[in-house]
């Protein structure tokens, strides 16, 4: 398994995280467990969850129950040094996620106080914003984004107050280093310059989707990656299993996401499945798998720290992290540019 830096922590990741968002609603305790077990004996050391976990469908009731299954993991197995843990704290909007509050400095220790009783850890190695406050062009937003609508004191002032937050834990010794998710090329910078300014955090990684099919990523924030050392964790490199093929032709595989989200929430387009049909035929043409493909072509790129892989059962669980022995020649590479070209913006 290839590691890779964690932006300037010192920290090195293996270059396949294990996403965990299922665990508690499609999948059982047992199950994380195992799949825990698996990911580690196979060179794995980097997990990642959220508060506001587990997901599809995002419900009350079974918020924080994958940062719980993942404590009970960490306390029966006595393998908390031997992974690099990532969470994430919830942004505005969720009710029942701490009363729907974003960012603040209170509300920063409040949300890693919580994450640190579920996972039943006293430190925490990345810690994450799932969302900024100002709102952003994710998850499908990017078509009706308007940031003039943004009050630009504001969002710095946000930033800052956050960032006093995230100093105070780090201070306590509760997290060792911070990430963000879900956002922009402006909004990371502010977040790099205020903290050299202040003193503050540095912002090792950015956690945004990225995947053959959504590659909103390869301009302005691959440009910022580079040469500010906050290197991508790419989630959905399979854009929710679209890129392995088994929602062709509109099919949705029983106890599948699609199944219960039937529009993969807002992935699943004529567009989306056309670009997919193109790029199977790609992995046919070169006798790989698609699934393996795809993640491949993910850790292939330059600002990618690791790319965040998510499954409901083991067989899928074994394919996607043996991604791991996939090496893409020239002429798949070319092949991908050429698909790209005829599909550029399918999400």
């Amino acid at each position: 398994m290839k590691m890779n830096p964690l932006g300037r922590t010192g920290m090195m990741v293996s270059e396949i995280c294990l996403g965990t968002m299922t665990w508690g609603e499609q999948n059982t305790e047992a199950e994380g467990h195992a799949q825990m077990d698996y990911a580690l004996s196979q060179g794995v050391n980097f997990v990642d969850t959220a508060e506001m976990y587990s997901t599809v469908p995002l419900r009350a009731e079974t918020q924080g129950r994958t940062e719980e299954i993942i404590g009970t993991w960490f306390a029966g197995s006595g393998r908390r040094n031997d992974v690099i843990l990532a969470t994430k704290m919830t942004g505005d909007g969720i009710s029942w996620v701490r009363g729907g509050q974003g960012f603040t400095r209170a509300s920063v220790m409040e949300a890693v106080e919580g994450s640190l009783r579920r996972l039943q850890t006293d430190y925490i190695d990345l810690y994450q914003l799932h969302w900024p406050n100002r709102g952003s062009y994710h998850f499908r937003k990017h078509w009706a984004f308007d940031a003039s609508k943004q009050d630009k004191s504001k969002a710095k002032d946000d930033i800052h107050e956050t960032l006093l937050g995230l100093d105070d834990a780090v201070r306590a010794g509760k997290i060792r280093a911070i990430g963000l998710s879900n956002e922009s090329a402006w909004g990371t910078m502010q977040f790099v310059r205020l903290a050299e300014e202040h003193n503050l955090p540095r912002v090792a990684s950015i956690q945004n989707e990225y995947s053959l099919v959504c590659r909103l990523f390869d301009t302005d924030l691959a440009e910022v990656a580079h040469h500010e050392d906050v290197g991508l964790l790419a989630f959905s490199p399979l854009a929710t299993g679209i890129l392995s093929g088994k929602y062709q032709g509109g099919a949705a595989p029983e106890g599948s996401r699609r199944s219960i989200q039937a529009d993969l929430n807002g992935r699943w387009r004529p567009a989306t499945e056309a670009a997919t049909a193109a790029y199977l035929e790609v992995a046919r043409k070169h006798g790989l798998d698609p699934s393996q493909m795809a993640i491949a072509f993910c850790c292939s790129r330059p600002f990618m720290t690791s790319a965040i892989i998510g499954a409901t059962r083991m067989d899928q669980l074994k394919i996607c992290v043996g991604a791991k022995e996939v090496s893409l020649s020239d002429a798949v590479l070319e092949d991908i540019a050429t698909v790209r070209r005829d599909h550029p913006m399918p999400i």
